[in-house]
């Protein structure tokens, strides 16, 4: 559990990209500051980096969920300071080539202390007050040569 104060102070050093920046360096300073504060267990900040419409996908496949949703399952283990660390470790954006500039995606890997590789994508658009995420998928990346197993464990019934 971290600390309100640790949080606080985390949030505060949390990456923010230059009024002057690229495109790119203000989308790369919103996913670090999600992923900051999703450990800090910092509700406010990270679903404030969302859309109101944003889309949350994670990896279990009934999570599939409206901002809404997604804060309903996030806030309880927030309140309790319990968040979830993810780093990014590789992040390529894309800024949409159309005349407004205005969406973008993105793919990293992630480090996750308990599930070690992941990955996110997602989407943003550029609204009054900035880069907001538009859309988020959180997913397990699993090698082609394992694949199989892993479906077949998907596959068998739950104990």
């Amino acid at each position: 559990m971290i600390a309100p104060l640790a949080a606080l102070l985390l949030v505060a050093q949390s990456p923010q990209a230059p009024p002057s920046a690229s495109p790119e360096a203000e989308i790369s300073a919103v996913l670090d500051r999600l992923n900051v504060a999703s450990t800090a267990a910092d509700g406010p900040t990270y679903f404030g980096l969302f859309a109101p419409d944003a889309r949350f996908i994670g990896t279990d496949a009934s999570e599939h969920w409206s901002l809404a949703e997604f804060r309903a399952y996030a806030e309880p283990h927030f309140a309790r300071g319990q968040g979830w660390s993810y780093a990014s470790t590789g992040r390529t954006i894309t800024i949409a080539p159309i005349d407004c500039r205005c969406i973008a995606w993105f793919e990293e890997t992630l480090s996750n202390p308990s599930y070690g590789e992941t990955r996110g994508s997602g989407v943003l658009r550029l609204t009054d007050g900035g880069w907001k995420i538009e859309q988020y998928v959180l997913s397990f990346a699993v090698p082609n040569d394992r694949a199989r197993r892993v479906v077949e464990v998907i596959r068998a019934p739950a104990n």
